[in-house]
């Protein structure tokens, strides 16, 4: 494994006083300004937690197949449950990997003048063979939300706001979390695990099976690796925190190359973001920071909205062209009459 190339912050520093959390604080703007990726220590999140969602990940994907796709994603309207190797694409293009995708457990909304977001609202698929998949998970994304909270609250600072300005305009938080296997491959040139993006919405919490590689960032026009760190989480900011501050931080594309037979690799990603109805107000910055703010990327291909939900629907009907197309013909055929 390679030497890690990014920051590393410790989130504990926020509670050693106040000149250590204000160390924090500005090496967490520094990092998130520069780069956009950073590691994170020092979240509490325990051994033994990390242990039971590891092997709660691989039990899933020993699962019988036709347990798996029991629950595959396409027959849920809400873009849920569980995506077999080569159903999910990104920039158009097939990923290399399996997953199940799980988000806030809500009813389906039933009112048909809802906005077309309103659509991703809905009910997890659940492997009925596995039920300590749900008990692990529900402490994985408990714990993890306290984490991105915490994240936010010091960024706001950070930026010369108040502490409660992100929790003032989130609503009750959009999160999902995907445990995703990458399989190995033995074809001859790097393969596809998941496309070079940026993530649509604010925060990701990244955890990687430890000793895995395959994660890259792009750093002035360079991919570099970022190896898994121990105790530590990958974290990236998404679209929506770049628009806020009008490009002061960045949402940096990263991708992952597939790993070579036969290993695979484990990796679960945590997203946090406002309710799909809220949007997330432009920052004030101070001067200082608002004269060294780049703007907001400008990709006529990927327009970067305000409100959450059409940023997280936009994203979910690319990624999942056959669940769009089985429950939601209309919207893939009103966005490509407006394209």
């Amino acid at each position: 494994m390679s030497e890690p190339t990014l920051p590393i912050l410790d989130l504990s520093r926020l509670d050693d006083g106040p000149e250590a959390a204000a160390r924090f604080r500005d090496d967490l703007r520094a990092a998130t300004h520069d780069v956009g990726f950073f590691y994170l220590t020092g979240t509490g999140v325990s051994p033994e937690l990390e242990q039971r969602l590891h092997e709660a990940a691989r039990a899933f994907f020993t699962l019988p197949e036709a347990e798996k796709l029991a629950i595959e994603n396409i027959t849920s309207p809400h873009f849920r449950g569980y995506t077999r190797v080569g159903g999910e694409r990104t920039q158009g293009a097939v990923d290399w990997r399996e997953q199940i995708d799980i988000g806030p457990e809500r009813a389906a909304v039933d009112d048909p003048d809802a906005p077309d977001f309103a659509r991703l609202t809905g009910p997890n698929l659940w492997p009925a063979a596995q039920p300590e998949l749900r008990e692990v998970v529900s402490e994985w994304h408990d714990h993890l939300s306290g984490v991105a909270r915490k994240l936010l609250r010091a960024w706001a600072l950070s930026l010369g706001a108040a502490e409660g300005y992100f929790d003032d305009h989130f609503g009750e938080p959009s999160t999902l979390i995907k445990i995703v296997r990458y399989p190995g491959t033995d074809a001859p040139e790097p393969q596809q695990g998941v496309g070079a993006h940026k993530d649509s919405g604010v925060l990701t919490l990244l955890w990687v099976e430890p000793g895995k590689g395959g994660l890259q960032v792009e750093r002035d026009g360079e991919w570099v690796d970022a190896p898994s760190v121990p105790g530590a989480f990958v974290v990236n900011i998404g679209e929506l925190l770049e628009y806020a501050t009008q490009g002061y931080l960045t949402a940096t594309n990263h991708r992952v190359i597939s790993p070579r037979l036969p290993d695979d690799r484990i990796s679960v990603p945590f997203f946090f973001n406002p309710a799909l109805d809220q949007r997330l107000p432009l920052l004030e910055l101070p001067a200082e920071l608002a004269a060294e703010a780049r703007g907001v990327t400008q990709d006529p291909s990927n327009p970067i909205h305000a409100l959450y939900g059409e940023n997280a629907l936009k994203s979910r009907l690319r990624a999942h062209p056959d669940v769009a197309e089985r429950w939601h013909g209309d919207l893939v055929k009103a966005r490509a009459a407006t394209s």
